[in-house]
């Protein structure tokens, strides 16, 4: 889908997320430090001293608007799926409602994140700071999952079609799998289930479904006289 005609809020968080890279880019990453995700337990901001940032409220929501500028293909894949997922959403739900979502996702995938970066940081390992947003497209993948179930999407690599569903099923293990053993290091691997988490929940919210209500009904009792 060309640019020019994808919906607004869809076209905006494109531009918000380049706007991101490019002040990366030509502020420099020592600039940018307090506004990446950083775990609980941190020291307190002192350049001049050469400590890191510790966590900010305000970094749940601007991590998500950055990435590494010496890695424009996480960038450019996030933007695709942004778009490819993101597009046919905003269609369906409306402006207000899309961009809800999205940002949710984004804030969950925060959140969890810092707790297990926090948890590590505890552990004696070192902090470092969490950008992308992986967390928000993510949850844009189990959306459009679950509410195109049955439409046929392309992997990139390797080029499988399959159906969304199935796609959203082998991405989520996928995940889980490589952050519980640790086989893919300095990827937010529980960020990303993170932003599939929290949007399914927003959903089952939405929709009034457990654990949010909508209890299922208990059936009728036929008496016989």
């Amino acid at each position: 889908m060309p640019f020019f005609n994808l919906p607004r809020v869809t076209k905006a968080l494109l531009i918000a997320n380049l706007i991101g890279f490019a002040l990366q880019w030509l502020l420099g990453e020592e600039r940018m430090l307090p506004f990446m995700l950083w775990p609980l337990g941190g020291d307190a901001y002192d350049p001049s001293a050469g400590l890191a940032p510790s966590f900010l409220p305000w970094q749940l929501v601007t991590y998500g608007f950055m990435h590494d500028p010496g890695n424009i293909l996480h960038l450019a894949f996030n933007m695709l799926a942004l778009a490819m997922f993101g597009a046919p959403l905003e269609y369906t739900w409306g402006e207000r409602r899309y961009l809800a979502y999205y940002l949710v996702c984004v804030v969950g995938a925060g959140l969890c994140q810092l707790l297990v970066g926090s948890l590590a940081v505890s552990n004696g390992a070192v902090a470092y700071p969490t950008i992308g947003a992986s967390g928000g497209v993510f949850g844009l993948l189990l959306a459009y999952g679950m509410l195109f179930p049955n439409q046929r999407v392309m992997l990139l690599f390797p080029p499988i079609p399959m159906k969304a569903r199935t796609l959203v099923i082998v991405y989520g293990l996928f995940e889980l799998g490589v952050g519980l053993t640790g086989l893919q290091p300095g990827v937010a691997h529980f960020a990303h289930l993170g932003g599939m988490l929290f949007g399914w929940l927003l959903i089952r919210y939405w929709r009034g479904q457990p654990p949010f209500g909508g209890s299922k009904p208990k059936p009728r009792m036929r008496i016989v006289p």
